[in-house]
């Protein structure tokens, strides 16, 4: 039992003053708590991509709106509504159907001719709406005959809860269930945007999702005891700036009219009219006055189907660094673009600068610091063990204040899923993506064969980290037919290549304008990437070609030896060793090189491992010699890369020398290999990525209770702390 529903059942008995005096004292603490992100978080501001601006160039939209809880604020609907029409303002009133008063035809009516909107505000003002899907299911027709007998186009839940995916059975045309920022809500997921965005049924099918923007009067009238308007007007004028939507729920219940008294939870109404005052002659002329229906009727209008902005949150773990790791970067980023909050939890680089910091759309939080300098099995498992651990607290942290709809978690090592038993706990989806199967990685990095124990120890964490999440991604198909006979169940497994992100490697300018023919080779400095026998091939044909260098940008365990194998060879003026670069760097790197080359081992890791390197050569048109292993045979063919021996120098050496004296064959890998990134490229395969995670984060809102776990922990409606229950 959930310490909300329990608040709940016990409220009808509990004195005013004491369920008042606990929420202030909570909400005090969390106010100071959360003062980064009340009443204004920064991160809110961002635009969606493609979003048209508002209507006849106006700055920003106001939306004005009211919920009737009770007897008492029906009865000061007509005044409040006089006083709005008399500043020359309209608004929406969301009604309680079946709640301690009865709406009659003549109100609405009288609204709705004055040029008010009606909208329903739940079906009982109980807040056990989201208790279970059966419980929504029961009330949902009721709900609906409601909407349509008041001819009503919008919906608002009591205590703002909220179930995005489910309200798409009551078929409004939008909700303002959830908020940009207020972590004094029950439901404290903000949505951390100011603007609408599109909720999706499927096949078309959605309604527009509106966030309060403006902390509800209750909240600081009642609860913090505020006797000004300041907080309003400082987070309107920050709204005006950033051209967001300027939405306020105000309560009617709590509005004390005529200069009467106050009452123990009212406050003056002129507090509301000085804000509209304000506003009025501050802002004439700036801001479209529109109603909720207009708003969601404009985004309809204005926004087509395809650029409209979803406003899911995603998490990120990657035991990388998040600059170089092209993988995450192009899921994280593609997501932001689209209009989803992305926070990624990864480890810092060598000039990271910030513990936290925001790339292109993208809050990178760095929790450890990277070193390829393993030599044992041991010094290796405790960074990942240590990693674990921090990335396991941040990521609670992260999800208490902001709860997250999908944790996408990378390997290695599997075991890191485990980090996401929270957000898993309360309601989240969870994906396991797999760069490098780790039981064979582990086998190659160390020297152990199939039957070690470690191995078989590690093919036992696979199976049970592929059991814990809800979805495994493996980079390739050869990876995803082991991981099904061992581990995973096709239903939930799929395969996505490393495909080439067209935002980074886009066809670049070739910027050198040397006579030297550059060699080129970035990645990890592992065994099976097979770097000793390309500086053994170079050593045979460096004097054939002596304008030609062997170009290697990366780190990893073997650094330090291939360095040393470089300096008995008297190559430290041929072979040259850079440190590793973001990976938009790399692109243009990339670029100025004349011949790409991938020299994995077939007899390791490597003959399994799919090359992100390859695709990334092809898109800047630079032609390949390339390591003849099953996976690259079994994507790629001669006309597309230049194959040799896996593991001969000799063999090596041949290819080089084939491709550098042969203008022709050069030219033919390079027009396969544009022609293959093209058609394999990340633009091409992003929406199969963006479905997946929209399909599990939908799954997330179709959970049913499950009665065997505590009340709440699989309902996310309720997993906050009772005293953070609003009183409304």
């Amino acid at each position: 039992m959930s310490l909300t529903w329990l608040y709940y059942f016990i409220k009808p008995v509990l004195p005013w003053h004491v369920r008042i005096g606990l929420r202030r004292a909570v909400m005090t603490r969390r106010r100071k708590q959360f003062a980064d992100v009340w009443p204004i978080a920064q991160g809110a501001a961002a635009s969606p991509a493609g979003w048209p601006g508002w209507p006849d160039g106006k700055k920003f939209a106001l939306v004005l709106t009211h919920d009737v809880e009770g007897a008492k604020g029906l009865q000061r609907v007509p005044e409040l509504m006089r006083m709005e029409q008399r500043l020359g303002f309209r608004s929406s009133f969301n009604f309680v159907p079946e709640g301690g008063y009865s709406i009659s035809a003549a109100l609405r009516n009288r609204l709705e001719h004055a040029g008010f909107e009606v909208g329903v505000h739940g079906l009982r003002h109980d807040g056990k709406l989201y208790t279970s899907r059966k419980a929504f299911n029961s009330q949902a027709a009721c709900i609906r005959s409601y909407l349509d007998g008041w001819r009503a186009r919008g919906f608002r839940s009591p205590f703002m809860h909220h179930r995005l995916d489910w309200l798409h059975r009551l078929g409004v045309d939008y909700d303002m269930s959830t908020f940009d920022t207020d972590p004094f809500e029950p439901q404290p997921d903000s949505v951390m945007t100011i603007f609408p965005f599109w909720v999706s049924g499927g096949n078309g099918t959605g309604y527009v999702e509106m966030p309060y923007t403006l902390p509800q009067d209750f909240t600081l009238f009642v609860l913090f005891r505020e006797r000004t308007v300041d907080i309003w007007k400082r987070k309107l004028d920050w709204l005006a700036r950033h051209g967001g939507m300027v939405l306020i729920n105000t309560h009617p219940d709590y509005m004390c009219f005529n200069g009467a008294r106050p009452g123990r939870d009212e406050y003056p109404v002129h507090y509301y009219e000085e804000f509209l005052n304000y506003l009025k002659q501050r802002y004439a002329g700036q801001y479209w006055d529109a109603l909720p229906r207009d708003v969601a009727a404009y985004y309809r209008t204005e926004v087509p189907l395809a650029e409209r902005s979803s406003r899911k949150k995603i998490c990120m773990v990657t035991h990388s660094i998040y600059e170089r790791d092209n993988r995450v970067r192009r899921y994280a980023e593609a997501l932001a673009r689209r209009g989803d909050h992305v926070q990624v939890i990864a480890v810092a680089g060598p000039k990271s600068k910030a513990e936290s910091e925001t790339l292109s759309g993208v809050t990178v939080h760095r929790v450890q610091r990277r070193e390829h300098n393993e030599r044992t099995k041991w010094s290796f498992a405790y960074r990942l063990i240590r990693f674990l651990t921090v990335s396991s607290l941040r990521l609670t942290q992260l999800h208490s204040r902001s709860r997250f709809d999908v944790v996408h978690v990378h390997n290695v090592p599997d075991f890191l899923v485990f980090s996401a038993w929270y957000p898993k706990l309360t309601g989240a989806k969870l994906i396991l993506d797999i760069h490098d199967i780790v039981p064979e990685f582990f086998a190659s990095k160390f020297g152990a064969n199939k039957r070690n124990r470690y191995v078989r120890l590690l093919e036992y964490i696979e199976k049970a980290s592929a059991w814990f999440v809800d979805h495994v991604i493996v980079s390739n198909h050869l990876w995803r037919s082991k991981l099904l006979q061992r581990s995973a169940t096709p239903d939930k497994c799929s395969v996505m290549l490393n495909h080439v992100d067209p935002g980074i490697f886009y066809r670049r300018p070739r910027t050198r304008r040397d006579d030297r023919f550059v060699i080129l080779f970035p990645g990890g400095l592992q065994r099976h990437q097979g770097l000793d026998v390309a500086i053994a091939a170079f050593d045979v044909i460096k004097d054939e070609f002596p304008l030609s260098e062997f170009h290697i940008y990366g780190d990893g365990g073997m650094k330090l030896e291939l360095i040393a194998m470089v300096a008995q060879l008297g190559l430290q003026q041929r072979v040259r060793f850079f440190d590793s670069l973001p990976i938009d760097q790399i692109a243009q790197v990339v670029a100025n090189a004349d011949l790409g080359i991938v020299p994995k081992r077939a007899d390791s890791f490597g003959n399994e491992a799919y090359s992100t390197k390859i695709m990334e050569f092809m898109s800047q048109g630079v032609p390949m010699v390339v390591s003849r292993t099953k996976i690259d045979t079994f994507y790629f063919n001669e006309k597309q890369v230049h194959f040799f021996d896996s593991g001969d120098p000799l063999s090596m050496a041949n290819a080089l020398r084939e491709v550098m004296l042969n203008d022709r064959l050069r030219q033919q890998l390079v027009t396969a290999g544009l022609n293959y990134a093209e058609e394999h490229g990340w633009e091409n395969k992003r929406q199969d990525y963006l479905d997946l995670v929209d399909s599990l984060s939908s799954e997330a809102e179709r959970l049913n209770h499950d009665p065997m776990l505590p009340f709440g922990l699989n309902n996310r409606t309720y997993g906050s702390p009772v005293v953070a229950s609003v009183e409304r």
